[in-house]
């Protein structure tokens, strides 16, 4: 089968986490992956973007699959359960939204920059190689760090469960994913009730 375009796009996801690591305001780069597939969703009605564009769930069956880094085995029922995608979507949504007030204190004066990436919302990294004072306006590096904490730690997470169960274990609860597929179901309801 001849490759398309869209089945080399997992190399953005390896360039957008190398961009960052040299330079942390590349994070803002992936607020690409936080739009497109709104985007998608709304427009198309469709998972167009999960099904072809992902360039993370790309990354996680190259790796897996084609790689052989996969037990492959079958992914949990509990992780593609409606309580658990729909409780890990507001875990997600509530520490992007901790990143944003965060973002909002820095710009506001009442806290000082903290150039440190957070793994798995816990663990602080000292990241200070990726970021000299006075590149930008503190709340952008800010943001920054916030960012690039979340969208490394939901990687981890995939890898993780990418190892344990099948490759693209990670899309049967992935935050987007989850977001995406509740704004096709209401734009799709809607089309049935006309």
């Amino acid at each position: 089968m001849r490759k398309k375009w869209y089945d080399y796009l997992w190399i953005w996801s390896i360039v957008y986490f190398s961009l960052g690591f040299f330079n942390i305001l590349f994070a803002w780069l992936g607020m690409i992956d936080f739009l497109v597939p709104l985007i998608f969703a709304v427009i198309g009605g469709n998972k167009g973007f999960c099904n072809h564009y992902c360039g993370r769930g790309q990354l996680f069956r190259k790796i897996g699959k084609d790689w052989k880094c996969s037990r492959n085995k079958p992914t949990p029922r509990w992780l593609s359960s409606k309580w658990f995608r729909y409780g890990f979507l507001v875990f997600f949504l509530t520490m992007f939204g901790n990143i944003v007030f965060q973002t909002y204190l820095v710009g506001a004066g009442a806290t000082s920059l903290k150039e440190a990436v957070k793994l798995f919302w816990t663990f602080k990294v000292p990241w200070g190689w990726a970021y000299s004072a006075g590149m930008t306006t503190d709340w952008i590096a800010q943001f920054s760090f916030g960012f690039y904490s979340l969208m490394l730690t939901s990687t981890l997470i995939g890898l993780i469960v990418m190892v344990l169960y099948k490759p693209r274990s990670w899309c049967t609860f992935c935050p987007m994913g989850t977001m995406t597929q509740g704004i096709c179901q209401l734009k799709n309801h809607g089309k049935d009730e006309l």
